[in-house]
């Protein structure tokens, strides 16, 4: 039978901590410091508790009488749910007992997220002169604060770096995918995250568990991978479709340049008409420095009916969940409707209620599966094999070949490279015609 035992460590005159012991057969003794202090003049021998001669003293005791209840209420429960009883379990209960929060403990978990997050604008990125990470990959950050903070909610503890083994991963991952359902993909991410967070941790000498360097995220095979794109045949059926009404032009001409650039949407609609440069040849080029990796690019404009809507009609700025509302119309007005696999939000989702936002796998129309990132994967798909690979990755901004084949669902072609070379190399060995000339007597 589980006993809560509470006692001085010292008996000096003056005023000392309060220990809570928590014991349990011969496997299980824990001790932590309750946050309360006393002068042991005032502390019963008798009775391990204090006297109850003044108001402050009564205080205490009833503290400690209501930690002793909490914990007993909490180890029946939690013992019975399988949950690991050590002592961060009763450091934890006695923070909860008293709605307390550890704010100064670099070694949390949650703290080191929140001071990346507080320190966003000075951080030094690898590979980029300027300070700072982008506003995305802040709100990534905070987005994975809410879901760790929940986990910790759930496992009804605090996890330092040290905590963080594989029986821990595991668990984590388990309650991502099982309990919250989210997709493995976004589970994957969620691990991600955390590895790095860890190891920036590790660099800033807080000390961390070793298996830190072993975590893996993970995203889906390619056969479960459902990609959505425009095809040149239906972004021509969406150019010459007759739609009236302005909100739904202004975003079809985003749709048509988008799928033309091969940027992510973000960048996409912070591009303005002034931001196109003509050189003496009258060539367009467009330069980029994609906010979330700081890598600049250029991409040529060479369509016709692109280089038309740049300068004729170029369409206003939009938000993101405005444009992904309108291309669904503009998509099905255009007939769009192709019948596909894809994931789908689900009808009945309410922002209120989180476990409903979830996307439902089936077989719809392809308008209702479009999204503004459809448009970078489109121009993806539609030029690969038509323009050299490298020519490509330079305008996407990914970081190499394989990148870019998973991003577009597809596998390296060993036999197009061995062909693009073979025709590279037979223009470069092409013979020289030689204009005779005849002399004159």
């Amino acid at each position: 039978m589980a006993t809560v035992q509470f006692r001085l460590r010292s008996n000096v005159n003056k005023n000392v901590s309060i220990k809570v012991r928590l014991l349990s057969g011969k496997s299980l003794d824990l001790e932590f410091n309750t946050g309360f202090t006393i002068n042991p003049k005032d502390w019963s021998k008798d009775t391990a508790r204090p006297k109850q001669n003044n108001t402050e003293n009564k205080l205490i005791f009833n503290n400690l009488k209501k930690l002793e209840s909490f914990i007993f209420e909490n180890l029946n429960k939690d013992l019975g749910a399988g949950i690991l009883i050590d002592n961060y379990w009763l450091q934890n209960q006695t923070n909860d007992c008293f709605k307390r929060v550890e704010k100064v403990d670099t070694g949390l978990v949650i703290n080191h997220i929140q001071h990346i997050i507080d320190n966003a604008n000075t951080r030094k990125i690898k590979g980029r002169a300027k300070l700072g990470i982008s506003i995305s990959r802040v709100k990534g950050y905070q987005t994975f604060l809410k879901v760790f903070e929940e986990f910790q909610t759930f496992t009804k503890k605090q996890y330092h770096f040290l905590d963080i083994n594989k029986p821990l991963i595991d668990r984590f991952t388990n309650w991502l995918i099982n309990t919250k359902k989210y997709s493995v993909n976004y589970a994957g991410k969620q691990l991600d995250n955390l590895k790095t967070v860890c190891l920036d941790a590790q660099k800033n000498e807080i000390q961390t568990n070793a298996y830190i360097e072993k975590i893996e995220g993970f995203s889906e095979s390619k056969e479960d991978r459902f990609i959505v794109t425009l095809s040149f045949e239906e972004l021509e059926q969406i150019r010459t479709t007759k739609i009236e009404n302005p909100a739904l032009n202004n975003a079809r001409n985003w749709i048509l340049l988008g799928c033309e650039i091969g940027q992510r949407g973000g960048d996409l609609l912070d591009i303005t008409k002034n931001d196109f440069r003509y050189n003496t040849n009258g060539n367009i080029y467009l330069d980029i420095t994609q906010k979330k990796t700081g890598k600049s690019v250029t991409i040529p404009i060479v369509n016709p009916n692109i280089i038309d809507l740049i300068k004729n009609d170029f369409p206003h700025k939009i938000s993101t969940q405005k444009l992904n509302e309108y291309i669904k119309k503009v998509c099905k007005i255009s007939k769009i409707d192709e019948v596909i696999q894809g994931k789908r939000l689900n009808p009945q989702a309410n922002k209120d209620n989180p476990e409903t936002m979830r996307k439902i796998l089936g077989f719809y129309p392809k308008h209702e599966l479009v999204t503004s990132h459809a448009f970078r994967r489109s121009f993806a798909t539609n030029y690969y094999k038509k323009m050299p690979t490298p020519i490509l990755i330079a305008i996407t901004g990914h970081s190499k070949e394989s990148l870019f084949l998973q991003y577009i669902n597809a596998s390296e072609d060993k036999d197009a490279n061995a062909d693009l070379f073979r025709t590279f190399y037979e223009q470069m060995n092409k013979p020289k015609i030689l204009k005779l000339v005849k002399r004159a007597n």
